[in-house]
């Protein structure tokens, strides 16, 4: 009961809040089907009990909040529905459609008692986020851009995104390494999260790392081991799916899943439904290069042996002809060079005969010319050296009296010698005096005499005429 207090009807919280609970109780008796986005689940395992914290947006802004209760039983049979039709449990982040009662506790304030929720609505929502997306995408041009990108003739460099220990990337790396052809496969892992409220940015965050060393890769292969829709909702983020389709090297998914493909797998250069199908895939790449290679290379060497084979065939008739036809070459010339031969030798001794007499004849003109030439150009060495004596000591002369008269004229030139005929040098410091350019009013200057150093003050400069 309310009491006065200073003429004033006053309520304890208690009352009015069981007021709230009585109205409330009142007005909502029975329970309402509401859509909201589950912003957060809270469960808590040790009671079993949720306590979602519910939320409405509108161009991403909160415009409703409300807390929730779902009591452990209730739970439990919508989390298993939830596993049969999407094959992921209820969690974070999912819009749904939910059966509930309103309530009002004095304590613990407003919230909805969820009863149920319809899982198909949650698989209907995912499939409208995924036609926007690609939507988008579309009307941007970038939808099969990534498409567009060439793949090498031999990918064998691939940048990996997946989680280190994911079934599916072990499946990937074993099917590639152990491939009984022997093909050689570099792969380099950029561990990643591939599934939750961080996933988006964990895989955008690898793909800029890609990005920065992109020369050193063929291709990127994005592995996951499998999982329901709703665990492959991140992949038809618009974000991410742009980044994948604008992405420079050709983007290979084998996210493993068999239901409907995901946006980031739509855009993707090449998608297999599982990490082992997409290993299979670069395999065959080598083997589509590899078949043609090996045809080729028992085609050239069917070739070779048969060119072989008519190629010997045609040597071994050519030397038989040739054989046959030399051997009847040389009999038919034998004769001819015997007779070449005789002659030869006749004539050779007729003409060496000839040419020993001739040769005799040439030795004594040739040693009485030799004679008298050498005795010709003794007289001339003899003259030669007459002469040559004759000028070295004239010129020797001469250039000794050019000395002697040079010697005169340097010491007549002496400045001692100047000095003493009257002469004087002026010098400003250290340098010589030629004319009254090199003066000023005021200027100490030296003049050095034959018997001593001047010092004078430029009193006065007067310029000669020219006469």
């Amino acid at each position: 009961m309310s009491e006065t207090i200073d003429n004033r009807q006053v309520f304890s919280l208690y009352e009015v809040s069981k007021s709230i609970e009585n109205t409330i109780s009142e007005r909502y008796k029975r329970s309402y089907w509401i859509k909201a986005e589950m912003n957060k689940l809270h469960l808590y395992p040790y009671s079993g009990h949720c306590y979602p914290d519910l939320v409405e947006k509108r161009d991403g802004k909160v415009i409703s909040e409300m807390r929730a209760i779902l009591w452990r039983d209730d739970y439990e049979n919508i989390n298993k529905r939830f596993l049969e039709v999407l094959k992921e449990p209820l969690k974070d982040g999912i819009k749904i459609l939910f059966l509930a009662k309103i309530q009002y506790h004095s304590v613990h304030g407003l919230s909805l008692q969820i009863l149920d929720i319809d899982p198909s609505f949650t698989l209907g929502d995912l499939e409208k986020e995924k036609q926007e997306t690609i939507k988008k995408l579309q009307t941007e041009g970038i939808y099969s851009l990534n498409k567009s990108r060439k793949l090498a003739l031999l990918p064998q460099r691939i940048a990996v995104i997946s989680v280190e220990t994911s079934k599916g990337y072990e499946d990937f790396l074993s099917v590639l390494k152990g491939n009984e052809w022997g093909y050689a496969y570099f792969c380099f892992l950029f561990p990643s999260v591939l599934q939750g409220d961080k996933a988006v940015t964990s895989i955008i965050h690898q793909l800029k790392r890609i990005q920065k060393v992109q020369h050193h890769f063929d291709a990127v292969a994005i592995i996951r081991g499998g999982g329901g829709d709703i665990g492959l909702s991140s992949f038809n983020d618009y974000v991410l799916s742009k980044t994948l389709a604008e992405f420079p090297l050709p983007i290979l998914t084998g996210i493993g899943h068999t239901a409907n493909e995901t946006v980031s797998e739509m855009v993707s250069f090449y998608n297999a439904i599982t990490p082992t199908k997409l290993a299979e895939y670069l395999i065959q790449h080598f083997h589509n290069f590899s078949f043609p290679v090996q045809e080729a290379e028992q085609k050239v060497m069917d070739l070779s042996l048969r060119l072989l084979r008519d190629s010997r065939v045609a040597f071994d008739s050519a030397v038989r002809l040739f054989r046959g036809g030399a051997r009847n070459l040389i009999s038919d010339h034998k004769h001819q060079i015997r007779q070449c031969s005789s002659r030869l030798q006749q004539h050779s001794v007729f003409r060496f005969k000839n040419e020993l007499q001739a040769l005799e004849g040439f030795n004594g003109v040739l040693l009485r010319g030799g004679v008298q030439l050498f005795r010709n150009k003794q007289r001339e060495l003899v003259q030669v050296q007459t002469d040559l004596r004759r000028v070295v000591v004239y010129s020797l002369n001469n250039k000794k009296q050019q000395l002697t008269n040079l010697e005169r004229d340097l010491e007549t030139m002496h400045p001692k010698n100047v000095l003493k005929r009257g002469y004087s040098i002026t010098t400003l410091n250290g340098k010589a005096v030629t004319g009254i350019g090199d003066v000023a009013m005021g200027d100490v200057i030296e003049t050095r005499v034959i018997d001593g150093v001047l010092h004078s003050e430029v009193k006065n400069v007067k310029q000669h005429k020219d006469e």
